[in-house]
């Protein structure tokens, strides 16, 4: 990798950006990529990309003249029960999960509609869009606003052979769960019907191969053996 945080491309002719690089998932996901032979562009963090900042995602999206796959991943959690909930806690993470992804996948389509072949957009959800977690209303909310906003895309691009999917990788064992009491994080594997969660390189191997699909779109997916009921 460059000093300026931009890697070597394997292959020009198929270019992936994955945001919230310095994460375990976008790290494994790169990892997958590269070796199947794509061109990984791999942000390490908001010090190179502050979703949030519009200019500065214009900016950093100027630089790419190329791209077939764009992955918003950037994020974050401020968990509270929702009494105890601020409003610089809401905003905070409305910024990152939505606002981000609004302000990314906007400057990712203007690439991808230059080019005849498209290009593919996955946003990385939440089980927590469905179930609502507790103590998560402000994350669950933002990952449920990605679900539409997805599905939008897919229903407006599609014509111009750009996909978009939503990915809920289940409950990974990452930097951002650290935090958790071990007895949160067995009442959410007693929800698994394997009784066991999924691992970072299980859902970076699924979310690569979704990547190179060509006739799915407006579609979530959900990684993990937690069954939702039917709506």
């Amino acid at each position: 990798m460059g000093d300026d945080g931009w890697e070597d491309k394997r292959d020009m002719s198929r270019v992936a950006l994955i945001n919230g690089g310095k994460g375990d998932l976008a790290q494994a996901i790169a990892h997958v990529l590269k070796e199947k032979g794509w061109g990984v562009i791999h942000t390490p963090g908001k010090d190179e990309l502050d979703v949030r900042d519009e200019d500065g995602v214009r900016k950093y999206f100027g630089r790419i003249e190329r791209l077939d796959l764009f992955i918003h991943n950037a994020g974050f959690i401020r968990d509270h029960a929702f009494l105890n909930l601020n409003c610089e806690d809401w905003d905070a993470v409305m910024a990152v999960h939505l606002r981000g992804g609004f302000l990314c996948v906007r400057e990712a389509l203007k690439i991808m509609m230059r080019q005849e072949e498209g290009g593919h957009v996955l946003l990385i959800g939440s089980n927590s869009a469905r179930s609502g977690s507790f103590g998560q209303s402000n994350y669950a909310a933002a990952k449920a606003g990605l679900i539409g906003l997805g599905q939008a895309i897919a229903r407006e691009y599609g014509q111009r052979n750009v996909r978009c999917n939503v990915v809920l990788p289940g409950y990974l064992e990452t930097k951002m769960n650290r935090h958790l009491r071990a007895e949160i994080v067995e009442a959410i594997r007693r929800q698994h019907v394997l009784g066991r969660f999924t691992t970072i390189e299980e859902s970076a191997r699924m979310i690569a191969a979704l990547a190179e699909s060509q006739h799915i779109s407006g579609q979530i997916f959900q990684l993990d053996s937690r069954i939702n009921p039917w709506t």
